[in-house]
């Protein structure tokens, strides 16, 4: 295991990135078919990439995976508890208010993390890297409370960040993303149909 390692370190990563491939496409498949195994394999993979992201000098990204890690845990209880009538938590589409709450917040939080990064030694495009987490916090709040526009901010974020990924030579990350993206992309679809589901289901019980 010792000289794969150091094969892996040798040809530009490491067994913590691989691991956080592994984790990383087995959470976001897992969110894609609404299971809640995502959440502990997310805290895992959260746990990896905090110490990669670390090592390479994205602060807001290393700061973002912590934040990660305390959302998945919040999503698990709260996907485990369901509502306030016990019921399950379903996929629902955010209202144009909640949307608009959320693009301020995002736009805070970057300017926030822009504002500090940038004065932190050795901080690595303070200004998009601060952007994408932001981006990336709203897009994972939403996922925990199921919100169906969550992928379409992800989407958007994954393309974002294959590029990042691979300017920092994140190589075996900037794949995953890639991987990633695709995930989004099914998803969207997912939900979508999940989503329409519930809406005719709640439509049948009414005229019921």
């Amino acid at each position: 295991m010792t000289d794969f390692c150091a094969w892996l370190v040798a040809n530009g990563t490491s067994c913590l990135e691989l691991l956080g491939f592994i984790t990383g496409v087995v959470n976001v498949w897992l969110v894609t078919r609404e299971n809640i195994w995502n959440w502990p394999i997310g805290i895992l993979n959260a746990l990896f990439y905090t110490v990669v992201f670390a090592r390479s000098g994205l602060y807001s990204d290393t700061g973002l995976q912590v934040v990660y890690f305390i959302l998945s845990c919040y999503g698990w209880w709260h996907w485990s508890r369901g509502t306030k009538d016990a019921s399950p938590v379903v996929v629902q589409r955010a209202s144009a208010s909640t949307l608009v709450v959320l693009a301020a917040l995002g736009l805070a939080i970057w300017f926030v993390l822009k504002t500090v990064t940038a004065k932190i030694p050795g901080a690595v495009m303070p200004g998009v890297d601060a952007a994408l987490v932001a981006a990336s916090l709203i897009a994972q709040g939403m996922m925990t409370r199921k919100l169906l526009e969550n992928w379409v901010v992800w989407i958007v974020v994954d393309a974002a960040y294959i590029v990042v990924f691979n300017i920092r030579g994140l190589v075996v990350t900037s794949v995953l993303y890639a991987v990633f993206l695709c995930l989004a992309i099914v998803g969207l679809v997912q939900w979508t149909r999940s989503a329409r589901r519930m809406q005719i289901q709640g439509q049948v019980q009414t005229l019921a």
